[in-house]
């Protein structure tokens, strides 16, 4: 404790406060023998009528030989003031340590969420460099493992933007940089020599180097490339609590990026094997016109359990085979056995004229499958001969398939037979029709038929609707009379949940099609 007059003249010194203020003795000045900041609180306390004083709201404090202290003072009863003085270093400096913490707690919260919130790659990258930029460094680079001789790196000024380059450079010539790519443990930063760092791993107007820090960017199982952290010279060197904040930070953006590197390497597997699942554009194959349309049953997918494709014959002349059919169920599950039955029937291609046997070597096929689902299916052998093009036809279990006349009726194909997938022995009967031209076939899927909706919001768009719409499409072409047939399931379902829909329509065009790579383009029609 420390007494004092209001006129700054020391009157009591005790053993502790003598201790830390070792010249403050009884009659010494108080400017004399204290730090400045105690003279002034003294000062602010006592005012030269010893009847008027007033006490501070709050302790003050400030350094004594480096050390904090808080003074609390007390006004006697004769005007005099005693300062008790509280050593706080400890408790500043949990304090101020606790306070670090949470920011940085929080800094690494909205990183993760930062980071996080893309699964894109590039955007994880620019993300990281310029989040270490700004709360970590002066400069940062994010550099993924290399791609060949080229290093994709992105790096980023402190309140700048990322910028992405692909550097031809050897990581060894940065000393840890080519151990981070491949996930070893950090060089600490004092062993990196920022004198030396070569050229591309300096970003533009960045200026001399004072300090790197280089650490890994930890992956799922496999590195995700490295962090490296640049100081501006003069600038104060990373400390070991920078260095190890620095790898807590890497070790977020490397699980980002490790996700967001497999979430791109999935999506690329998946696109290839969706490419061999989707329907293919069809279009004018020796003579005759094709046509199919395609609606997965939920707006987000692209397959689904129905599915058609249309083979070319071996030669010129030859029938083309269309085989359109229905899966049980949807989505990708469905999609999975509607691949399978597809590279079967390509597999059966050499049996194109025996329909019935291909169905009996798919049906072997599907029941010897792990699965439970049954499908079916509809063979279509079409060929043109003059004007006319002719139409085998098999249904295994199928709707059957409409027949649309130039007079504008409506026919159903005397076909029918066994769905696939669940009976030993299956059977089916076959039938041909001869299309004139203008005059189509329709394969369609149950999908249309079973389609409901309507004013009343639950009826089916059924099959007499259906034949009540192709009859308005005599004399279409066969694009037109599947988008027609689409766009009318699709208003009577408006918005409503439906199974997956696909039609096929096969056409006799009304005269010769001239065209310059076999039917793909429009063409022009001659006499």
């Amino acid at each position: 404790m420390l007494v004092a007059d209001a006129a700054g003249i020391v009157i009591k010194c005790n053993e502790a406060a003598q201790a830390v203020l070792p010249a403050a003795c009884p009659g010494a000045q108080l400017g004399d023998v204290v730090p400045a900041w105690l003279a002034w609180a003294h000062r602010s306390v006592c005012l030269a009528d010893p009847q008027d004083v007033r006490e501070p709201e709050a302790p003050l404090s400030g350094l004594i030989e480096g050390r904090r202290f808080e003074a609390h003072s007390s006004v006697r009863a004769d005007g005099t003031v005693a300062w008790w003085l509280v050593d706080d270093t400890d408790h500043q400096a949990a304090r101020e340590a606790l306070r670090r913490e949470r920011e940085q707690t929080a800094f690494l919260a909205s990183a993760s969420s930062a980071l996080l919130s893309s699964l894109n790659l590039g955007r994880c990258m620019d993300v990281t460099a310029q989040m270490a930029s700004d709360h970590l460094a002066d400069a940062a680079l994010a550099i993924a493992p290399s791609r060949g001789r080229r290093l994709p790196v992105v790096s980023c000024l402190r309140g700048g933007t990322p910028v992405t380059s692909q550097e031809e450079v050897d990581p060894d010539e940065v000393p840890g940089l080519s151990e981070a790519l491949r996930g070893f443990p950090p060089v600490p930063s004092r062993w990196i020599d920022a004198s030396a760092a070569p050229q591309w791993l300096i970003p533009e107007g960045f200026g001399p180097i004072g300090a790197i820090v280089i650490t890994p960017l930890p992956g799922h199982g496999v590195p995700a490339g490295a962090l490296v952290l640049l100081r501006k010279e003069g600038r104060a060197a990373f400390t070991e609590e920078e260095e190890v904040f620095a790898r807590l930070f890497a070790a977020r953006a490397g699980a980002a990026l490790s996700a967001a590197r497999l979430y791109a390497e999935q999506t690329a597997i998946t696109e290839v094997l969706m490419r061999d699942l989707l329907p293919p554009a069809l279009h004018q194959i020796s003579g005759v016109d094709f046509a199919g349309s395609y609606r997965p049953s939920a707006d987000h997918e692209r397959v689904g359990g129905d599915f058609y494709d249309v083979h070319p014959g071996a030669a010129e002349g030859e029938p083309s085979l269309v085989a359109l059919g229905d899966v049980c169920g949807k989505g990708l599950e469905a999609a999975v056995l509607t691949g399978k039955i597809r590279n079967t029937l390509h597999a059966l291609l050499p049996l194109a004229d025996d329909h019935q046997r291909m169905i009996s070597l798919l049906n072997t096929a599907l029941r010897n499958g792990h699965h439970t689902r049954f499908a079916t299916l509809v063979l279509a052998s079409a060929v043109r001969s003059n004007n006319e093009v002719h139409v085998r036809l098999t249904s295994a279990g199928h709707p059957h398939p409409l027949i649309i006349r130039a007079n504008g009726t409506v026919e159903e194909a005397d076909t029918r037979g066994t769905l696939i997938g669940v009976l030993p022995d299956v059977r089916a009967r076959t039938t041909t029709v001869t299309l004139a031209p203008g005059e189509s076939c329709i394969l369609y899927t149950d999908g249309i038929t079973d389609a409901r909706g309507g004013p009343l919001g639950d009826t089916l768009f059924g099959e007499e609707r259906l034949r009540r719409a192709l009859a308005e499409c005599v004399g279409m072409a066969a694009e037109g009379i599947v988008e027609h047939v689409q766009m009318l399931a699709s208003q009577w379902l408006g918005n409503r949940g439906h199974d997956d829909m696909a039609v096929v329509a096969i056409s006799a065009p009304r005269s010769h099609h001239l065209s310059a790579v076999n039917g793909h383009t429009r063409g022009r029609y001659t006499a």
